[in-house]
């Protein structure tokens, strides 16, 4: 059986790359014109986050938009539009079909975007393939967390609990089963020699819905992105007790140990990348891939990035699209190793 140790490694592989000015084409596809000719974008950006307020994919889709529009790499008004729905499975199925060939949205998702293809329960017929990946931005890193006042003061106090009882504790996460705060809440367990599939986990649409949940009394543990969690830890309202990084973080996560710190070898990285459309023209895949590239070199977007916790980690449309490759076979093992394959 493949361990989601592997699994979760390759996550987490990939060195920062910085890609050429432009990997596609300065001409469209149909007329042979260069792209000055039409000028694209003529029209409103469109950055959807397919989750509630709050969560990876909606702090990312506004921090894009947000420094796009201020050093004015793209001058056209760009917005942020929330559509949740199925882990993301929901705008998928819109967007595959509805959109294919609409140049002025873009998306932000994740390993999700691979999970919800392959997975047996709730699965999506569209995935990855069905977009042109754009770039890869960042990494993030998950976290286990509960509410300030809980009694658990550590990742371990929390594994024991759950050793005993599996299905004594609420564990809950911004993504449906068998997608990525699924698999960052049950790995500490797993690794702890719990049997995952016997684990309570209840789904919300986004990291933001799930720490309402967390703070409501409705969950007693919640797997999730530590860069969504910043501000609640900063105002004294969750205790973080672990964090799924190879090495502890700085500045707000300075004094949160790793689950590895803590003898529970559970690594787990958080990838995010934007995507366009699967019949995106060659015009706007060009103009996106030479935008992207400037963005993630300007200082304002690294100060984001640090701002937001995150770390940078770009790879460009063609890296990105050989990096999604590689990690589609990884989560199929995974969720065979799981029993949750389709």
């Amino acid at each position: 059986m493949v361990s989601i140790k592997k699994f979760s490694a390759v996550l987490s592989a990939g060195v920062l790359a910085l890609g050429l000015a432009a990997c596609g084409s300065d001409t469209s596809g149909s007329g042979g014109k260069k792209e000055e000719s039409t000028g694209y974008p003529k029209k409103a950006i469109t950055v959807v986050a397919p989750s509630g307020a709050g969560g990876g994919w909606d702090l990312t889709a506004r921090s894009f938009t947000k420094v796009l529009s201020e050093t004015k790499l793209v001058k056209q008004p760009m917005t942020v539009e929330n559509k949740p729905g199925g882990g993301g499975a929901v705008f998928m199925a819109e967007y595959a079909t509805a959109q294919a060939e609409n140049n002025d949205m873009l998306f932000i998702n994740s390993p999700p975007i691979i999970i919800n293809n392959l997975k047996k329960e709730g699965n999506s017929p569209y995935g990855y393939k069905n977009t042109t990946p754009l770039a890869q931005l960042t990494k993030d890193f998950g976290a286990i967390v509960v509410k300030a006042d809980s009694k658990f003061t550590d990742l371990e106090s929390v594994l024991e609990e759950v050793k005993k009882d599996p299905k004594k504790l609420t564990f809950a996460g911004g993504s449906a089963p068998g997608s990525m705060d699924h698999l960052v809440s049950v790995l500490p367990a797993y690794k702890y020699g719990v049997d995952p599939t016997k684990i309570k986990y209840v789904s919300y649409d986004g990291g933001g819905e799930a720490i309402t949940a967390l703070l409501g009394g409705n969950a007693d543990v919640i797997g999730t992105d530590a860069s969504s969690v910043k501000e609640f830890l900063k105002a004294g309202k969750v205790k973080v007790l672990a964090i799924t990084s190879a090495e502890r973080l700085g500045g707000d996560f300075k004094d949160i140990p790793t689950a590895k710190e803590q003898g529970v070898d559970a690594e787990f990285t958080i990838w995010r990348g934007v995507f366009g459309p699967e019949k995106m023209s060659e015009e706007a895949k060009s103009y996106w891939e030479k935008t992207i590239d400037k963005l993630v070199a300007s200082p304002e977007w690294k100060t984001e990035v640090e701002t937001q916790g995150w770390e940078m980690e770009y790879k460009n449309s063609g890296e990105f699209k050989t990096f999604l490759d590689e990690q589609e076979k990884q989560v199929q093992q995974l969720l065979e190793a799981l029993g949750m394959q389709k």
